[in-house]
């Protein structure tokens, strides 16, 4: 049962920071009242946390199912396995893996551009709305289970 509410919580926290995610990336207008490099940073934040939270996400589900994963990448070849995952995504979450890592050593405004233009395309958006869209019911019947 404890592992149960460690997924719920986990997906809470996913579908909390996607939605911010999303909303970040999706709000064209944000350039209207921000300059570029206060919405590149922003987005790199929001791309950040909501890629740790999916990857614990997925540990946390997958760990339900039985398998253990402890880095993201392990849980991302898993959740592949397992078809959480499509097969059309399974490239850009390795470059989302990498483009985390580079996140970290992001020291000019270039380069975090480089980054933001990763983070806002559809392609990526896409891969983690699908994610989201596959574990969703898993939350929904475990919650109702749950009462």
């Amino acid at each position: 049962m404890e592992g149960n509410k460690k997924f719920q919580r986990a997906f809470e926290k996913f579908e909390k920071a996607f939605n911010k995610y999303k909303e970040v990336v999706g709000s064209p207008q944000l350039f209207n009242f921000l300059n570029e490099e206060l919405i590149v940073e922003i987005s790199t934040n929001r791309f950040e946390y909501t890629f740790e939270i999916l990857w614990k996400t997925l540990k946390e589900y997958l760990k339900l199912e039985g398998i253990d994963c402890s880095t993201p990448l392990r849980c991302f070849k898993e959740a592949f396995k397992a078809g959480l995952i499509n097969e059309k995504y399974e490239g850009i979450f390795i470059d989302m893996i990498e483009k985390r890592n580079e996140i970290v050593h992001i020291y000019d405004l270039d380069q975090a551009k480089s980054i933001y233009g990763f983070i806002k395309s559809d392609e990526v958006f896409s891969a983690i709305e699908d994610v989201y869209k596959k574990i969703y019911p898993s939350f929904v019947e475990k919650k109702i289970g749950e009462k």
